[in-house]
């Protein structure tokens, strides 16, 4: 707990330090137009976002001879088998990223003044029709937001919903049709560590960056942008991501995105080969609801981390008194420890083991969980103050734990 706050880095590239300017008018991000294009406008109900579990194409299996690009045809005898697969994704996936620019203006220190702010990520691509997905922190507080595709061309973006529990912002560009390439979702509940990921996005403001790398471990936990929360089941991955990756995607060996580069953890704030992207299940679940609804609502468990063993999961962590600590989960706690070391009082947080042994969470709701995501996605189906009981091994014998969902610390205004 300690070191996250220390050493977890959003991963947004500041283009410039705040300036001095004289006092200008600015146009409010969610009532944003394009000056081509006209105003920015939204079908929910019509809109469709990319399905689960895409099965992708065989990259292996394909034959650079026939590819699209004359010069990988030229030199499809020169290429490595291992090296195909990543020029492949590169080729399938490269437009599919967007730059993601962001303006911030505030009161300057003397009268009539402002203090103008630059920030830049990068954005994915969703639908045909111009849905695109980034991290909240990315366009937190920003004033105006332009996104810039593969080809160059720039356009205002608008914000279409919000949701910084989960670092999950959709913005809305009117661009044709012919210059947008959706991703395909894959199904980050199958991912296994050891296996090969490809992250692109904007590092530096470099646009499109390919890099490659090993998942790394499975979910983990990592602040959230909003105070007090925190983001679970998140994919640790190797792949080099600096400044400027967040809201790129991850995608696996058949070019399907399983999630969302999202931060680093590392004391300088560059790559130290300890990266975080959020599942795309995650992303799925959380973007539909903000299409249809702009916000989320949901309740809150207060179990931190898991961790997936046979059979079950194994709540590694809980918060004290909350929700699932009052029902009386059995789970791995943190506890302010003092010792006396050569009479000196150290205090110091420890992870505290529960007495009589930890529980074994094995469904929720008499549904059977696999995965943390899955236990993820079923409790947060449920709004706060509504009752989810937790089918659990106490002990070697199965029980039934009724939990109290509670309010998140802070709702979002």
């Amino acid at each position: 707990m300690l070191y996250r706050k220390i050493f977890f880095r959003r991963l947004v590239s500041a283009a410039a330090l705040f300036t001095l300017c004289a006092a200008a008018a600015t146009v409010p991000l969610s009532a944003q137009q394009n000056p081509v294009s006209g105003e920015i406008r939204i079908d929910r109900r019509h809109t469709v976002l990319p399905h689960l579990g895409s099965k992708g194409e065989a990259l292996q299996k394909v034959s650079l001879a026939d590819n699209e690009d004359p010069i990988v045809r030229q030199r499809a005898d020169e290429i490595l088998p291992e090296e195909k697969v990543g020029i492949l994704i590169y080729q399938m996936r490269n437009r599919s990223i967007v730059n993601v620019d962001t303006e911030m203006v505030r009161q300057g220190p003397y009268p009539f003044s402002e203090l103008h702010g630059e920030g830049r990520g990068s954005g994915i691509v969703l639908t045909k029709d111009g849905v695109i997905l980034t991290n909240f922190h990315v366009i937190d507080g920003a004033d105006s937001v332009t996104i810039t595709l593969f080809n160059g061309e720039a356009y205002a973006a608008a914000l279409i919903g919000k949701d910084p529990n989960t670092d999950v912002a959709l913005l809305k560009i009117n661009a044709p049709e012919k210059d947008l390439f959706p991703v395909e979702f894959g199904d980050s509940s199958r991912i296994l560590v050891g296996q090969v990921v490809y992250a692109i996005g904007n590092p530096f403001g470099i646009d499109r960056t390919l890099t490659r790398g090993i998942v790394s471990n499975l979910n983990r936990t990592i602040d959230s942008p909003k105070q007090h929360r925190q983001i679970k089941g998140v994919i640790q991955i190797d792949a080099a991501i600096n400044p400027g990756n967040s809201g790129g995607a991850l995608f696996d060996s058949r070019g399907r995105m399983i999630g969302m580069n999202t931060a680093i953890a590392s004391p300088v704030g560059q790559n130290s080969g300890v990266g975080f992207a959020t599942p795309v299940n995650t992303i799925s679940r959380i973007a539909n609801i903000l299409l249809a609804e702009g916000k989320v609502e949901r309740g809150d468990i207060g179990i931190v981390q898991v961790t997936e063993v046979d059979g079950g999961l194994i709540p590694a962590l809980i918060d004290n008194d909350g929700p699932a600590d009052r029902a009386g989960l059995r789970g791995w706690k943190l506890a302010m420890v003092v010792s006396n070391q050569r009479g000196v009082r150290i205090q110091s947080v420890r992870r505290i083991p529960p007495k009589g042994g930890v529980d074994m969470i094995v469904g929720v709701n008499g549904q059977p969980i696999h995965s943390g995501e899955e236990f993820i996605s079923l409790v947060e189906e449920h709004q706060p103050g509504e009752e989810v009981v937790l089918n659990i091994i106490r002990e070697g014998k199965q029980r039934e734990l009724p939990v109290v969902l509670g309010q998140p610390d802070e709702e979002e205004k």
